[in-house]
């Protein structure tokens, strides 16, 4: 694995140097889009609605839409805006690990000793552990502020980022309104279900069973023959989908080839045959 980021925690006089590693990652096999007729690659263009041109990424601005008005934030704008400069997780406050809903749950990383000792690291570790608390932190990464748990796993300590508290939307449904009347009964078999199918979780047991056939339909395919030459569905150089401009040029060039050829066909003299 490779780092991502280097930091500090620090809670009062306590720094634990350590570095930051994406703890997940995605194992979906990548799929693109081709023309159903001849296997070309599908791309989408960067193409102004206003002068209809193909625009280069260098000069693309973000913009914010407020439904009626459209506020155009240039570069010099976005650069304005508070850079991540603190390489601080700084430790707010230590809570019970329960009252930490797993809803407000976004990505997860590792923390790895980033020091000579790591006396330290450990040592927060263990009192996690012995607590049974989660360190709330809050740090700045890729330009963003973040508030995220800070707990002790598998003798590691993980850092889980959180969404915010006005980004978890309330469960506000009227079906739930109506009153319900469950019996003992009911809920006597209901448990019983339950502890019918009750077991420890190992998640080693269970695999994604649809990108297993997706990889065994590519995989058949390939070996019956069933491929194209990667370089063949480009069609054109990947330089030249930079601009329309230079797309329109390479087709007046061919074009231009192909006219030269069939004039200079039409003017050779026929050749007769010996009598």
């Amino acid at each position: 694995m490779r780092a991502i980021w280097k930091g500090a925690i620090t809670f009062g006089l306590v720094n634990v140097p350590v570095k930051v590693y994406s703890a997940t990652e995605d194992h979906d096999i990548p799929l693109h889009q081709v023309h159903d007729e001849d296997g070309g690659r599908i791309r989408y263009q960067r193409r102004c609605e206003v002068c209809g041109k193909i625009i280069k990424y260098e000069n693309i601005d973000k913009a914010f839409d407020d439904g009626e008005r459209t506020v155009v934030l240039t570069a010099e704008d976005m650069a304005s805006l508070p850079q991540e400069k603190s390489r601080e997780i700084e430790v707010v406050e230590f809570v019970p690990t329960e009252q930490v809903d797993p809803i407000m749950f976004d990505r997860s990383y590792f923390l790895e000793p980033d020091s000579s000792s790591s006396k330290a690291y450990v040592l927060l570790r263990k009192t996690l552990e012995s607590t049974e608390r989660t360190a709330i932190v809050r740090f700045a990464l890729r330009q963003k502020t973040r508030l995220a748990a800070l707990r002790a796993r598998d003798g590691v300590l993980v850092i889980q980022t959180l969404l915010w508290g006005d980004e978890i939307r309330a469960a506000e449904f009227d079906s739930l309104k109506e009153r319900v009347r469950i019996s003992a009964k009911e809920l006597e078999l209901s448990n019983a279900l339950v502890d019918s199918f009750a077991d420890d979780f190992k998640p080693d047991q269970f695999s994604d069973e649809y990108q297993e056939e997706l990889r065994t339909l590519i995989d058949a395919k390939l070996e019956q023959g069933e491929a194209l030459d990667t370089d063949a569905t480009f069609g054109e150089t990947e330089k030249e989908e930079e601009s329309g401009e230079v797309i329109d040029l390479m087709e007046a060039l061919r074009r231009s080839v192909e006219k030269s050829r069939d004039a200079k066909k039409k003017k050779a003299p026929s050749k007769k045959k010996p009598a």
